[in-house]
């Protein structure tokens, strides 16, 4: 089962800062969260269909459409940082 070593891993990896108070507490959560999942397993799933596809929904989103010069200025004057007329945001990966 999870330990304080492997929650010490995930925040690491989630790249959040636990307080000691917030220990024992959020491992009691997360073996509880497990817990549901291993209750799951025990579901006879054996004539159950699987699903394909989901939904019937189409793409509602607009086309996309480049902006004027006159936005393109005023995005790029309010974004953090640019290059070049791209956006520069953080690594998401280190």
């Amino acid at each position: 089962m999870l330990n304080k070593e492997d929650l010490e891993k995930l925040a690491v990896l989630a790249k959040i800062e636990l307080k000691k108070e917030e220990e024992t507490s959020l491992l009691n959560d997360l073996k509880s969260i497990l817990e549901h999942f291993e209750e799951l397993k025990e579901l006879n799933t054996e004539n159950i269909k699987p699903l394909s596809g989901g939904s019937f929904n189409f793409n509602v989103l607009r086309e996309d459409e480049s902006l004027n010069s006159l936005e393109k200025i005023i995005a790029l004057r309010d974004f953090p940082q640019e290059d070049d007329g791209y956006l520069v945001i953080p690594n998401v990966f280190d």
